[in-house]
C-alpha cells in the first residue's frame, strides 16, 4: 500500500487492460484464409496505415473488409474476413465490474480504447448479454473510442485532448495500457502511467498498492464466463 494521494483522474484502456484479447488468434484466423503476413499487417506494437485508418473512423469497417479480402484466397468471404478479424476478442472477466465500480466511486473514471466501429459492436453485445452494458459504463464519466475521437493512442495529442475536454490536470491523472508505445505517449503528455502485463498481473493488484479501495470481488479468479 502506497501513502501517495489517489489522481484526481484514472484513464484505463480497454482491450488487454479489461477486456481480455488474444493478438495471435487473428494470426491464425487469417492464415487459414490464405493470408500468411497477418503478424506483418497488424500486431499490438506496429500495423499498416489501413488499420489506423479504421480506429479513427477515417474508413467504413465495408472499406476494411474489402481491402482485407484482397490479402486472402479468393474463394475468401467478407463474413469469414469478418470472424477472423472479430477472433481477437475473447471476452471480460466478471471481476472487471466490481473493479471498475469500485474504481469510480474513488476518482474520475475514464476509458480510452483504439478500437474500432466493428470490434466495439462485437464486444458491446458479447458484454450486454453476460452483465448488462449499463453495469460496465455507468462507472465511467466518460468512453472514448478512437474511432469517434479521429485521434488514437499513442500520439500525445490525443491524451492531452481528452484531459482538457474533462477539464483534468495531466499530472495528477494516471494511465494504464498494456502497450508499451501508448504509455509512453502519455508520459510524454504528462501523466502517471502504469504499463500493465496482462499475461502476468491482474491490475486490480497494482491499483490496491496504488492506494484504490477494492472489494474482494474486483480480483481476477477462476475462468471467463462462457
Amino acid at each position: 500500500m502506497t501513502n501517495l494521494p489517489l489522481p484526481e483522474a484514472l484513464i484505463l484502456d480497454f482491450g488487454g487492460v479489461l477486456y481480455d484479447i488474444d493478438y495471435e488468434a487473428p494470426v491464425r484466423a487469417f492464415a487459414a484464409l490464405g493470408v500468411s503476413d497477418f503478424a506483418g499487417l497488424y500486431q499490438q506494437s506496429a500495423q499498416s496505415p489501413m488499420f489506423d485508418d479504421l480506429e479513427c473512423g477515417r474508413i467504413s469497417p465495408g472499406n476494411f473488409y474489402a481491402q482485407m479480402q484482397s490479402h486472402c484466397a479468393p474463394e475468401t468471404t467478407l463474413a469469414e474476413v469478418a470472424q477472423a478479424w472479430n477472433s481477437i476478442l475473447t471476452g471480460m472477466h466478471a471481476s472487471r465490474i466490481p473493479l471498475v465500480q469500485a474504481l469510480g466511486k474513488q476518482t474520475r473514471l475514464f476509458l480510452f480504447s483504439n478500437t474500432n466501429v466493428i470490434h466495439a459492436h462485437v464486444f458491446e453485445a458479447w458484454m450486454e448479454k453476460r452483465f448488462g452494458l449499463s453495469s460496465f459504463r455507468g462507472a465511467f464519466e466518460g468512453i472514448h473510442y478512437s474511432q469517434e475521437m479521429g485521434q488514437r493512442k499513442p500520439d500525445p495529442e490525443a491524451f492531452l485532448s481528452l484531459c482538457s475536454r474533462h477539464r483534468v490536470d495531466p499530472s495528477r491523472t494516471i494511465f494504464i495500457d498494456d502497450s508499451e508505445q501508448h504509455v509512453k505517449g502519455a508520459r510524454a503528455a504528462g501523466l502517471e502511467v502504469h504499463w500493465h502485463h496482462p499475461v502476468e498481473d491482474d491490475v486490480a493488484i497494482w491499483l490496491s498498492k496504488r492506494g484504490f479501495d477494492l472489494p474482494e470481488s474486483a480480483f481476477r479468479s477462476g475462468p471467463l464466463p462462457a
